[in-house]
């Protein structure tokens, strides 16, 4: 009974951390908004559940300001241009010994820069661009579903081509996100080998 308990627990741990989202929001040259949750679900009153988890996410450039929490989200006064940020410490890692997995986050918000900086991202192959390079290590992952979510929270699947590209077709104006997710081998994570690595990255922009 205790195993089938425990088992039970770590299926839906891991149902929860690869069905969530590291994603960043900006708007202009406003502070940057970093949500962790659904983002093809409608906003829950006071953050998602997980959202105390988000803790210190990993901005890549220097931000102005301190990290605020706000309700649902982590706020940062960051310069001007496209914001990355990574967690790697979101969800521990969960599952039985010589069979762990754990979940490395990526985000990115704009598509102003034709450029990748993160291990993983998802970036615009020409500045302002419909068309985006899913890249791992700065090499183009072919053959990968990239979802999009559009403002009113449907979605379309898209695959990535032979040079790690797909062309989107906005849905009118306003917010959509990318999102894409590999699952690779063993690696370090949160002090310890996990044999299992989920890596989910997030591109929002802004239609107008």
């Amino acid at each position: 009974m205790r195993k089938m308990l425990a088992a039970a627990v770590v299926l839906l741990l891991a149902g929860t951390a690869n069905a969530h989202e590291v994603w960043i929001e900006r708007d202009g040259a406003g502070p940057a908004r970093i949500y962790l949750g659904e983002p093809d679900q409608p906003p829950v009153p006071g953050g998602d559940p997980e959202f105390a988890k988000l803790k210190a996410p990993h901005l890549l450039q220097a931000a102005t300001g301190p990290m605020v929490r706000r309700a649902g989200h982590i706020e940062v006064a960051v310069p001007p241009g496209d914001v990355r940020a990574w967690d790697d410490a979101v969800f521990a890692p969960w599952g039985e010994k010589g069979a762990r997995e754990g979940v490395v986050y990526y985000a990115r918000a704009g598509r102003a820069e034709a450029r990748a900086t993160l291990p993983m991202e998802i970036a615009p192959v020409t500045a302002g661009a419909n068309r985006f390079r899913l890249s791992r290590n700065d090499r183009p992952v072919a053959g990968a579903e990239v979802k999009l979510i559009h403002p009113d929270r449907t979605t379309a699947s898209l695959i990535t081509d032979a040079d790690g590209v797909v062309t989107i077709v906005p849905k009118g104006p306003g917010r959509h996100l990318l999102t894409a997710s590999l699952k690779e081998g063993a690696d370090q994570l949160g002090g310890e080998t996990v044999q299992t690595v989920y890596r989910i990255a997030t591109t929002s922009f802004v239609a107008e």
